[in-house]
């Protein structure tokens, strides 16, 4: 399940691309795919573990195009073990609603792309972010958790002081926000509800099958009740 739209950050052979807190790799796997150079970044070790594993996979079974490579690294957002100008692209997905010092973070990902480089920023959108944070506390105070929910206008603001170009945006997942308002309802940890479960089952089928039905009303919810909002940046040449 991708948030990013890679027809609005291209990536293919000759690009070298940070997936920043890239968790179970998603978005790392289709960047090999596309024959980049890919590094998968995150905090936590056993992650990376299986992410590592999915690479050797992908290219014993012949996914992974000759000249693309794949790596994984550990490490804090706040402080990333690359120089300057090392990455033509930057992917955070769904990272920075969980980092205090989240300008800090942009600062860090504007440091480490090339000039002219692009970044996809990726976080929960407002209005059903809100909902979720009412609806039951513990989604948001486990260790780990969300520690705030932007704007829009906030998190373009703080993209645009740190030095970034913005670009446009778009919504995402808009048949995901009702699982997570029934997953909070019923408990956020309740993976048995009957309810939740069987909404589950459903964004499993319809991420295995693509329907056309649910296509169309997913194109519909995005721009209303979208689960994640996407903002394409640039760093000045």
């Amino acid at each position: 399940m991708l948030t990013v739209d890679f027809d609005r950050l291209p990536v293919g052979p000759g690009n070298r691309v940070l997936d920043l807190g890239c968790g179970a790799g998603r978005h790392a796997f289709e960047v090999l795919r596309r024959g980049a150079d890919v590094v998968a970044f995150d905090m936590d070790a056993g992650e990376l573990e299986g992410v590592a594993t999915m690479f050797a996979a992908m290219d014993k079974a012949g996914e992974v195009p000759p000249e693309a490579t794949g790596e994984t690294v550990t490490g804090d957002a706040l402080d990333m073990p690359f120089e300057d100008g090392s990455f033509d692209r930057v992917i955070a997905a769904e990272v920075l609603e969980h980092i205090p010092d989240d300008m800090a973070a942009m600062r860090e990902i504007f440091r480490v792309l090339k000039p002219g480089g692009r970044a996809a920023v990726t976080v929960p959108s407002f209005l059903p972010e809100r909902i979720c944070w009412a609806l039951d506390e513990a989604y948001h105070t486990a260790p780990g958790g969300h520690v705030r929910i932007y704007t829009l206008a906030e998190l373009t603001a703080k993209l645009k002081s740190t030095g970034f170009a913005v670009g446009p945006h778009h919504h995402a997942h808009g048949l995901h926000a009702p699982y997570w308002w029934i997953k909070c309802a019923v408990g956020v940890n309740n993976d048995e509800h009957p309810l939740a479960k069987a909404y589950h089952e459903l964004l499993v089928w319809d991420i295995m099958k693509r329907p056309a039905a649910t296509r169309i009303a997913e194109a519909v919810l995005n721009p209303l009740i979208g689960k994640s909002v996407v903002l394409y940046v640039r760093k000045p040449a």
